[in-house]
């Protein structure tokens, strides 16, 4: 079976894993009714690998390379987010660490 080009590359496939952990981060966001925050987190998270999927089928490298940085700035945009569910007391001090720790390799 064919696949997209996205698909094979192990950048797409940690960063998938890392917005379901965001999501149920958002999802926590929603309990505490912080549903703008949730609804941030979401679409931040889904931002990094739609960059990297939607830059896979660039014909440049260059091209990519742009898509690539919008995916690396949503990475940033996530952390910020964090930082806010923390001030909230949406999260704790561990969970942020531990997404951090993974956010920070991009």
């Amino acid at each position: 079976m064919e696949s997209f080009r996205f698909e094979n590359m192990d950048i797409w496939k940690e960063t998938i894993s890392i917005s379901d952990m965001l999501f149920d981060y958002a999802d926590k966001a929603e309990e505490k009714r912080s549903y703008k925050f949730a609804e941030q987190l979401r679409s931040a998270a889904m931002s990094i690998s739609n960059n990297i999927a939607e830059g896979s089928g660039s014909f440049s490298d260059k091209e990519f390379a742009s898509f690539l940085n919008i995916a690396r700035r949503s990475v940033f945009e996530c952390a910020n987010i964090l930082q806010i569910f923390l001030r909230r007391k949406i999260i704790n001090n561990e969970e942020k660490n531990s997404i951090y720790l993974q956010l920070i390799d991009y």
